[in-house]
């Protein structure tokens, strides 16, 4: 009796554990074909900064040392309807952890930038960035792994001691939606 009653208690113990772990949408959906995911891993920005590329362009060099200042990189895109409404309801819950930074509402498309504080203003230990609604002011699908598909969700979780200023370069770069609002965070 008192075994069951140890191991009683040692489950509930645990349901809070097994709750966050199955929490993770990353983890969720990492195998699932209607998705596309990438993870890099911690690993792969320690080769980065331990490669020691001398660089003199100014710009080059401070995309260089935001890279080192990665430890996890990870993203999600999907067209599935279903899994795009449990990335939402997820990123709705993971951003009570966080300070919503920015939001960006257009022609039904949905950009929302999340942070968790870092050392200073500039810094931030988390950056999430939301894209919901993509498809409606994307004509064309995109290929992506040999597959076509047309995109209605993104979510892209960044860790590490983040430079926002460089992140808003990056991000203008690339052409994200309102990446480059991000310098105007203050």
């Amino acid at each position: 009796m008192k075994n069951r009653v140890i191991i009683a208690i040692m489950a509930i113990m645990l349901l809070p554990l097994t709750a966050v772990a199955q929490s993770n949408i990353f983890d969720k959906y990492s195998d699932n074909a209607d998705v596309t995911y990438v993870s890099i891993k911690p690993k792969m920005f320690q080769m980065i900064a331990k490669m020691g590329i001398d660089v003199e362009d100014p710009e080059a060099k401070a995309y260089i040392d935001m890279v080192k200042s990665i430890t996890s990189f990870k993203t999600i895109v999907t067209d599935n309807k279903v899994i795009s409404g449990d990335i939402s309801k997820w990123v709705k819950s993971r951003s009570s952890a966080l300070d919503e930074l920015m939001e960006v509402k257009d022609d039904g498309t949905e950009v929302k930038f999340y942070v968790k504080e870092g050392k200073d203003a500039d810094h931030v230990k988390e950056l999430l960035i939301f894209v919901n609604g993509i498809d409606k002011v994307m004509d064309d699908k995109i290929e992506i792994n040999g597959k076509e598909r047309k995109i209605e969700t993104v979510v892209v979780s960044l860790t590490g001691d983040i430079n926002l200023n460089e992140i808003s370069k990056l991000t203008s770069k690339m052409n994200i939606p309102g990446g480059q609002h991000l310098n105007d965070k203050k």
